[in-house]
C-alpha cells in the first residue's frame, strides 16, 4: 500500500481501534452514530474512517444516502504474509496490549452487570481459566478448534427471541517458561 501505513499502524491509535472494534460487534454505523457511541466528535470519526477505510478495514456499504454514509467493518481483511518491520511490531504490540485492556473492561463490566441477568446467563458467562498439557502440535490443533467452535456459533441465535450477543475471548497463554535453546 504504497504512501500509506500499514493496516497494523492504521489500529495503532485508540480511537480507530474502538472504531473498529464497535462495527465489528454492533454491525453497521454513520460518524455521526460512532461519535455519540463512542464519546467523541463527529469530524474526527469522519477523519478516521476514512483512514481505516484507506488501510482495507472497514468500507463505506452504500446504504447511506448523499453525506450520510454507512460504514461496516470488513469481514476479512487482506492479510500481508511479508515480514513486519519494526514499525509494524511496535504497533502489533501496542494493539494487543490495548486488546487486553478492551478484555478487562468488558469483563468488569459484566463483574458489575450479571446480578442483572438472568441465573442460566450468570451460569455460563464469567471467567474461567482452563489450564492444559499439550505439545505444540496440540496447542496448534487446540487453537484451531476453538476458532471453529467460535465460528460455529457466530450467528447460531439469529432470528430467535431472547437471543443475545456474548463475546467469547480465548488466551492461549504459556504457564511454564520457555523451552531451553
Amino acid at each position: 500500500m504504497a504512501g500509506s501505513d500499514s493496516p497494523l499502524r492504521t489500529l495503532a491509535h485508540p480511537l480507530r481501534s474502538r472504531i473498529l472494534a464497535h462495527l465489528r460487534v454492533h454491525g453497521e454505523a454513520t460518524a455521526t452514530e460512532l461519535a455519540g457511541a463512542l464519546g467523541t466528535h463527529t469530524g474526527a470519526t469522519s477523519y478516521h474512517l476514512r483512514r481505516l477505510e484507506a488501510a482495507g478495514l472497514v468500507l463505506d456499504t452504500g446504504h447511506g444516502d448523499g453525506k450520510r454514509r454507512v460504514w461496516g467493518a470488513v469481514r476479512e481483511p487482506a492479510v500481508d504474509d511479508a515480514p513486519l518491520d519494526e514499525d509494524d511490531e511496535a504497533a502489533a504490540r501496542w494493539l494487543q496490549h490495548d486488546y487486553v485492556e478492551h478484555f478487562a473492561q468488558r469483563a468488569g463490566a459484566w463483574i458489575e452487570a450479571q446480578d442483572d441477568w438472568p441465573a442460566p446467563w450468570r451460569t455460563d458467562c464469567g471467567l474461567a481459566d482452563h489450564a492444559v498439557l499439550v505439545t505444540q502440535e496440540q496447542l496448534t490443533a487446540l487453537a484451531a478448534e476453538l476458532g471453529e467452535v467460535f465460528e460455529r456459533y457466530r450467528r447460531a441465535g439469529a432470528g430467535t427471541p431472547g437471543a443475545r450477543r456474548v463475546a467469547g475471548y480465548s488466551a492461549l497463554l504459556p504457564i511454564d517458561p520457555p523451552p531451553a535453546g
